[in-house]
């Protein structure tokens, strides 16, 4: 009885350690656009200064069954570390230029209603009248917290709002299409493969738009892309592993909910973003609907 509520008490830390940290890249992303660097540059110094973390996991980690492993899994590998980490990550860089750091982290929330969506499309998954409803219920709330933002930028704001949401549906279909991947490789292993092959396609697209030039910027800039690789990209991926590993999908889900609140809290102090009750209320239906999705599928 002991046992189990340590691991569960050990689950529900580093549940909520994980989605704080993940939830802080957006703020410092907005942090470092004020040194006037572009979203590009800015990935690349993300995902370099992972990249030698991730190659060392993947050389030390070793497979869950080697046996089934076939020479076409690492294509796919491949090319779900072109979508899930290469293309949602640029689109949530670029997503970040127009709109405020709380409002990205509400939009992104909701990729469990698009894996939902693409499970019903490519695997012919029921969706349960339920599910409906709450998917239904999660984009009424996108809708309410856009309500107050719409106005003298409104191209700008609806640009960003859609790239996000590409964010989303590219980290949507690597989930749905990378899940039978992930108990051969084991999830170490499949990670940082994938994080591995975002890196080099980040490299080999900054290389194509700037050549080897890479301009200076002041100190800050290098450490934020510091902290962004370390604590909200390595850290809370294999925190937010285990806690799924001790706590399951359905309950991690609850703790998953924190991700927007913890990001306008932190947006609040450290951007000066302000949010209106509207938005408040917006985020909270956001939140009830994933819950709902997540709950079923759990």
């Amino acid at each position: 009885m002991g046992k189990n509520a340590s691991v569960t008490g050990s689950g529900i830390l580093f549940a909520i350690i994980g989605v704080v940290l993940f939830s802080a890249k957006a703020v410092m992303v907005k942090m470092a656009y004020t040194y006037g660097i572009d979203h590009l540059t800015l990935l690349l110094f993300r995902m370099v200064f992972a990249f030698p973390f991730y190659v060392l996991i993947a050389f030390l980690s070793k497979p869950l069954h080697p046996n089934e492993i076939r020479n076409k899994d690492y294509l796919w590998i491949i090319l779900f570390g072109f979508i899930g980490y290469y293309l949602a990550s640029l689109f949530d860089f670029m997503g970040l230029q127009h709109i405020k750091a709380g409002l990205e982290r509400i939009i992104l929330f909701i990729y469990p209603t698009i894996v939902v969506f693409l499970s019903w499309f490519i695997f012919r998954k029921r969706i349960t009248n339920l599910q409906v409803l709450a998917i239904v219920i999660t984009y009424f709330g996108v809708l309410i917290t856009f309500w107050d933002e719409v106005g003298t930028n409104e191209n700008s704001i609806l640009l960003g709002g859609f790239l996000i949401f590409l964010s989303a549906f590219t980290y949507a279909c690597y989930l749905v299409g990378s899940g039978w991947l992930i108990p051969k490789f084991g999830v170490m292993q499949f990670t940082s493969y994938a994080m591995i092959v975002s890196t080099l396609c980040i490299v080999v697209h900054y290389l194509f738009i700037n050549g080897f030039s890479l301009s200076s910027y002041p100190a800050e800039v290098y450490l934020l892309g510091v902290a962004m690789a370390i604590f909200s990209t390595l850290v809370p991926s294999f925190l937010v592993s285990a806690a799924i590993n001790r706590l399951g999908a359905s309950t991690f889900s609850i703790f998953g909910s924190l991700g927007p609140v913890s990001t306008i809290i932190l947006a609040f102090f450290f951007l000066d973003e302000t949010i209106s009750i509207v938005q408040i209320f917006g985020m909270f239906v956001v939140i009830f609907g994933v819950m709902l999705v997540s709950r079923k599928r759990g």
